[in-house]
């Protein structure tokens, strides 16, 4: 596995052809037969500084060419824990504290803006919507300064969180613009509806699936990606909530769901599911092909494979799900889908990246 900390891998030009054929000579024979739809689920390392945007984007772009792709992303790794510290800076009445985080976080973004080297009045125009996004942040920060004392309420702790993703969405459209893809940010809170469980909120799947369909078909059908914030929604009276921590991989099947992708790809940085942990034991071999019934299986055995809710969702449309490695894309990763594809292994996968 590339170490996350080694930017200097990330450099290199993306072997698109090996992209492509991975992916296509693994479509199933109903999506074969018309133009197919995938979903790109990228991780909070895969899209940590604008060089590892720019090479997740090279992945999209090939794909984009040939058939329709939405794109879910979370925020940049670290980004969350950040934002949490700022409402338990809060609730801890450390104001001052907590503003001065809200400030170095606009301009944490901003720099990523800057590195990914757009065209001027490309540029202006992102940094016009980081600022106001940014303001939004220092408002929130604002408005607790001046009220009266209280402790952080889970309410607060995900409309703080939600700026991750959605900064990083703006982000990541803006480079998959600058590589050729036309794509627009959308906010998950537009139609993921879910109840009032701050910070572990459940989705109403009919509900967000009809609206979801609302907002997204009509971008792809006009040839855009739609980045999509994960980990986040909204209640029906439109109080943002999160998934709960960790929940991406989630977020990602519930986009997939809505617009019926054939296959879902977990982009993330290791080489896909193994019968053990390879930092761990010499024997670890990597897992190629698992049916769900395999998967469900390993997770039941307490093998953390995916987030539990997303099988259940793949298996209801036969979605396919991969496992691959953003900064190895000419490797195959791990297939889990609806043949019986391989025997069945009790392991324990090594950890994926966190959302």
């Amino acid at each position: 596995m590339i170490p996350e900390n080694a930017e200097e891998d990330l450099v290199a030009v993306v072997n698109a052809a090996s992209v492509r054929a991975v992916s296509n000579s693994e479509l199933d024979a109903t999506a074969a037969a018309r133009e197919s739809l995938v979903a790109f689920k990228f991780g909070g390392s895969s899209l940590l500084g604008a060089k590892r945007m720019l090479h997740a984007a090279g992945l999209v772009r090939p794909v984009a060419q040939e058939t329709q792709v939405v794109v879910v992303v979370s925020a940049m790794k670290g980004v969350t824990d950040r934002l949490l510290g700022i409402a338990q800076a809060l609730g801890e009445h450390k104001s001052e504290r907590a503003r001065a985080e809200a400030e170095a976080m606009l301009r944490t973004h901003l720099d990523v803006l800057h590195d990914l080297s757009l065209d001027s009045d490309e540029q202006e125009r992102v940094a016009r919507d980081l600022s106001s996004l940014g303001r939004d942040l220092l408002h929130e920060v604002s408005v607790r300064r001046h009220s009266a004392a209280e402790p952080a309420a889970a309410e607060l702790f995900d409309r703080l969180a939600s700026f991750g993703e959605r900064f990083s969405a703006r982000l990541f459209a803006a480079a998959l613009e600058h590589s050729g893809v036309p794509a627009v940010p959308v906010s998950s809170s537009e139609f993921v509806l879910t109840c009032d469980t701050f910070r572990d909120a459940k989705p109403n799947l009919a509900q967000t699936r009809q609206r979801g369909r609302e907002v997204l078909l009509p971008l792809l059908a006009d040839g855009i990606v739609p980045v999509v914030t994960g980990f986040i929604g909204a209640t029906p009276d439109g109080r943002i909530t999160t998934l709960g921590r960790n929940s991406s991989d989630f977020s990602g099947a519930i986009i997939a769901h809505v617009v019926e992708a054939d296959e879902l790809v977990i982009w993330t940085d290791v080489d896909g599911i193994y019968t053990a942990n390879p930092n761990e034991s010499a024997q670890a071999h990597l897992l190629h092909d698992l049916s769900y019934e395999d998967a469900h299986a390993l997770a039941l055995s307490g093998a953390k494979v995916l987030h539990p809710h997303v099988l259940p969702l793949a298996e209801e449309t036969e979605m396919t799900v991969w496992v691959r490695n953003t900064f190895k894309p000419h490797a195959r990763g791990t297939r889990i889908g609806p043949a019986p594809v391989g025997a069945q292994h009790r392991c324990a996968p090594v950890s994926k990246e966190p959302a």
